[in-house]
C-alpha cells in the first residue's frame, strides 16, 4: 500500500519517493507506483492531481516525466500514469515529484465547498447529500429531496458563504469506526483500515473524507449554485467554487454583456427581450406556415388542372424540402381519386407517394422500387410512403417512370 502524504497536508506540493514498480501500459505510456506519494488519484468524487516527476540522477541529469493521471488500485497501491519514461532508469530509483499548485487548489476549493454547501442544505432543509462529482468545469451533489424551490437555493447559497466569511478552522482528524459513530459522523465508509480519516468544519460538519481540503473556509473565496435539476436520487446541484467561481461569473457577465448588446438593452432585459424574440419567432412561423398551406392549395389546384383525367401528378421542384411537398401531396389526395408523385431537391432530396385512401396502387412499394433507383431509404403504406434520395438529379426521371405504371 502507498503511504498517502496528501492525507496530513493537502498543501504538500513536492516530495520524494523511491519508485517500488514501474512497466509500461497497453497506450504506450509508463505506469509508476511509489512508496509514498502526494499525488491525489480519482476517488470519493474528486478528480486526480497531474503535475511531473524528475529521477534523481547521479550525474546530475534529471529527466521530467509528466504525470498525466493518477489511479487507486484495489490493493491500496496508487499508480501513476507518465506520457514516456526510461524503464531501466526507473526501476528502484528515486524521484522527487511536483504537484500541478493551481490544479490542487482548486480541487481543495471545490471539494472543501461541496462539504460547506453539503451541511448547508442538512442544517437549513433537513436534506443529506448523497452523492458527489467534480468536473473540469463545474462540480455537483446529489441531494435526497424530491423538491427543491428556487428560494432554498438561494438561502443555501448564502448561509454557505457566511460560513466561508466566518473563516472557519478546517482539521483533519483520524478515529476508530466506533470512535467515529460516537463523533457523530453520519455516514461511516466500509473500508478495512484501523482508523478512518475525518475532516471536521468547525461548528458545521464532520465526515469521513479522503480528499484534499483547505485549511479554512475562508480560504475556498466563494461558492456560487449555478442549476438545479431532478435526478434519479432526487434533486442534482451544480455549483462552482473560488476561482472557479470568479471565472464562471465572469464569463457569464461578459456573454450576457454581448447578448445585452444584440438587443441594445440592459444586461438585466435580456431575459424578457430574448422571450419578446421567441414570441415573435413563433408568430412569425404560424403566418409562414399559413402562407405556405395557401400555397399549396394553389399548386394543387394548378397541377390537378394539367392532370387531365387520369388525375396522376408528378412532380419535382429544384427549391422546396421534403415538409413543402408533404404537404402538397396531402392538398392533392383530399381532392379526390388522386395519385400524388412528388420529389424536392433542396439540402434533403426526397421523395414523397401518396394517393387518395381506396385506390388501387401501393405506394408503399412504388417507394421502394424508387429508392433502388435513387440509393435513398424510406418507406410507408399502401396509401403514403416517403424517402430520401442519393442522386438527386434522378428524381424527375426515376417519378415519370413511377407514373407510367400506374394505371
Amino acid at each position: 500500500m502507498t503511504e498517502r502524504l496528501y492525507y496530513n497536508n493537502s498543501f504538500l506540493l513536492n516530495f520524494t519517493a523511491s519508485v517500488v514498480n514501474a512497466e509500461p501500459t497497453l497506450d504506450g505510456r509508463v505506469s509508476i507506483v511509489l512508496d509514498r506519494t502526494a499525488f491525489y488519484p480519482t476517488s470519493g468524487g474528486q478528480v486526480f492531481d497531474t503535475g511531473w516527476m524528475e529521477i534523481e540522477a547521479g550525474n546530475g541529469h534529471a529527466p521530467k516525466l509528466r504525470v498525466v493521471e493518477v489511479s487507486e488500485q484495489d490493493d491500496g497501491t496508487i499508480r501513476h500514469l507518465v506520457e514516456h519514461g526510461d524503464l531501466g532508469l526507473l526501476q528502484q530509483s528515486r524521484i522527487r515529484g511536483f504537484i500541478d499548485a493551481a490544479r490542487r487548489r482548486d480541487h481543495m476549493q471545490q471539494h472543501t465547498g461541496q462539504h460547506v454547501l453539503s451541511a448547508a442544505f442538512i442544517a437549513l432543509f433537513e436534506m443529506p447529500t448523497v452523492s458527489f462529482h467534480m468536473g473540469d468545469e463545474s462540480c455537483t451533489i446529489d441531494l435526497d429531496t424530491k423538491t427543491l424551490t428556487p428560494e432554498q437555493v438561494r438561502r443555501a447559497e448564502a448561509y454557505a458563504n457566511e460560513i466561508l466569511a466566518e473563516d472557519r478552522p478546517v482539521e483533519i482528524k483520524y478515529a476508530t469506526a466506533e470512535e467515529a459513530k460516537a463523533m457523530g459522523v453520519r455516514k461511516i465508509p466500509l473500508v478495512e483500515r484501523e482508523k478512518l480519516r475525518l475532516i471536521e468544519i468547525h461548528g458545521i460538519d464532520l465526515n469521513a473524507c479522503g480528499g484534499t481540503h483547505v485549511r479554512s473556509t475562508g480560504q475556498i473565496g466563494s461558492i456560487l449554485l449555478r442549476k438545479v435539476s431532478k435526478d434519479k436520487q432526487g434533486m442534482r446541484v451544480e455549483f462552482v467554487c473560488g476561482v472557479r467561481a470568479v471565472n464562471t461569473a465572469r464569463r457569464d457577465f461578459e456573454m450576457l454583456t454581448e447578448a445585452a448588446g444584440v438587443f441594445s438593452t440592459h444586461i438585466y432585459e435580456v431575459p424578457t427581450q430574448s422571450r419578446k424574440l421567441i414570441e415573435e419567432g413563433k408568430a412569425g412561423a404560424k403566418r409562414e406556415h399559413k402562407l405556405l398551406e395557401e400555397f399549396a392549395t394553389l399548386m394543387a389546384d394548378s397541377l390537378l388542372g394539367n392532370a387531365g383525367a387520369s388525375k396522376i401528378v408528378w412532380q419535382c421542384f429544384p427549391d422546396r424540402d421534403l415538409a413543402f411537398i408533404k404537404l402538397l401531396a396531402q392538398r392533392l389526395t383530399r381532392q379526390g381519386n388522386v395519385v400524388a408523385l412528388l420529389g424536392c431537391e433542396g439540402a434533403q432530396p426526397s421523395v414523397v407517394f401518396a394517393q387518395t385512401a381506396g385506390l388501387g396502387s401501393d405506394m408503399g412499394a412504388l417507394m421502394k422500387e424508387a429508392l433502388n433507383e435513387l440509393g435513398g431509404r424510406g418507406g410507408g403504406n399502401r396509401d403514403m410512403a416517403q424517402g430520401s434520395a442519393q442522386d438527386a438529379s434522378k428524381i424527375d426521371t426515376v417519378l415519370q417512370a413511377i407514373a407510367g405504371k400506374i394505371v
